[in-house]
C-alpha cells in the first residue's frame, strides 16, 4: 500500500475550502480504508494543513471531530504529535442505518460510478501496471481470502481496488475509486445476521418483513470475492486490458446485487 505521505495525497486537496466538517470526513475515511494505518504520526499541523488546502484553524477544528470519533489521538512531550487509531471493526448500527436511508436508485448510481471507474482503472492497469504491482494485487486477493473479521474483510478489499486504481497511474481515478470506496467497502461487507459476523454457519434463508431471502444472495464469500479479485489481477498481469475491465464491472455488479439483497434482508429501524 502507498505510504502515509502518498496516501494523504489521495484525498488533497479539498473541493471546497476551509470545511473542518469535510476536512474531518475525508481524513476519517483515509483512517477507516486503511491509507492512513494504524499508530501513523500525522503530519504536523502546518505542514497537513497545507497539503489539504486548508487553514491551521480549520484543520485542528476537524482533527477535534476526529478526536472525538476515535480515530486519532494526541499525544504530548518530545516524542508527541497526532497519531492515527484504527478501530478494529466498524460500528455495524450506524452502518445499517445508512443502508436503511439508501434508495435503490442511490445504490445503482454507486455501483454504477463503481463499474466505470474501477473498469477503466483495470484497463489502464494491464498496460501500465509495474511488476511489483501485480504482485500486490495477488497478495492482497490472498490477504482477502485469509481475513478473519469484518474489519479485515473491508481493509483488504478496499486496499486491492485502491492498489488498482494506483496501478492505472491515474490520479484522478485513484481519488474517486479511494471516495468510492469510502462510501461503499464498509456496506458490502456490513453482516447480515451475528452468525456471518463471527465466521458462523449461517442458516440458508433470513426471514425478512417481505419473507425469506436467499442468505447466498445478501451473505458475501470473502474466498469466493478473492477469486473475483484473484482473476482481476491474473487479467492484468496478462496485460489484457479488456478482460480486466469486464471482471471488474461484473464484480461491481456482484456488489450491487449483493448490497440490494441485504437492504431488504435489514429489519426495519426499531
Amino acid at each position: 500500500m502507498a505510504d502515509g505521505q502518498h496516501a494523504i495525497s489521495l484525498i488533497a486537496p479539498l473541493a471546497v475550502l476551509g470545511r473542518a466538517e469535510e476536512v474531518a470526513l475525508r481524513v476519517g475515511q483515509a483512517i477507516q480504508l486503511g491509507l492512513l494505518p494504524d499508530g501513523e504520526q500525522l503530519p504536523s499541523e502546518a505542514e497537513f494543513a497545507a497539503q489539504l488546502g486548508v487553514s491551521a484553524m480549520t484543520l485542528r477544528e476537524a482533527l477535534a471531530m476526529i478526536r472525538q470519533q476515535g480515530l486519532v489521538e494526541t499525544r504530548r512531550g518530545r516524542a508527541g504529535g497526532t497519531f492515527v487509531l484504527r478501530p478494529a471493526a466498524p460500528q455495524l448500527g450506524p452502518l445499517r442505518d445508512r443502508l436503511r436511508s439508501m434508495s435503490s436508485g442511490e445504490l445503482r448510481d454507486l455501483t454504477d460510478e463503481q463499474s466505470a471507474v474501477s473498469g477503466a482503472a483495470a484497463r489502464l492497469a494491464a498496460t501500465r501496471a509495474s511488476t511489483v504491482r501485480v504482485r500486490r494485487l495477488l497478495a492482497l486477493a490472498d490477504q482477502l481470502a485469509g481475513s478473519p473479521t469484518t474489519g479485515a474483510r473491508i481493509m483488504a478489499d478496499s486496499r486491492f481496488h485502491i492498489e488498482v486504481a494506483i496501478a492505472s497511474k491515474s490520479q484522478r481515478l485513484t481519488v474517486l475509486e479511494v471516495a468510492l470506496q469510502a462510501k461503499l467497502a464498509e456496506l458490502v461487507w456490513l453482516p447480515v445476521s451475528a452468525d456471518e459476523e463471527a465466521g458462523r454457519r449461517v442458516k440458508p434463508l433470513v426471514t425478512t418483513p417481505r419473507g425469506p431471502v436467499p442468505l447466498d444472495s445478501v451473505a458475501l464469500d470473502n474466498a469466493a470475492a478473492a477469486g473475483e479479485h484473484a482473476a482481476i489481477a491474473a487479467a492484468i498481469e496478462a496485460e489484457d486490458g479488456a478482460r480486466a475491465r469486464l471482471l471488474a464491472e461484473e464484480h461491481a455488479e456482484a456488489n450491487l446485487r449483493r448490497l440490494t439483497a441485504l437492504r431488504r434482508a435489514l429489519p426495519p429501524h426499531p
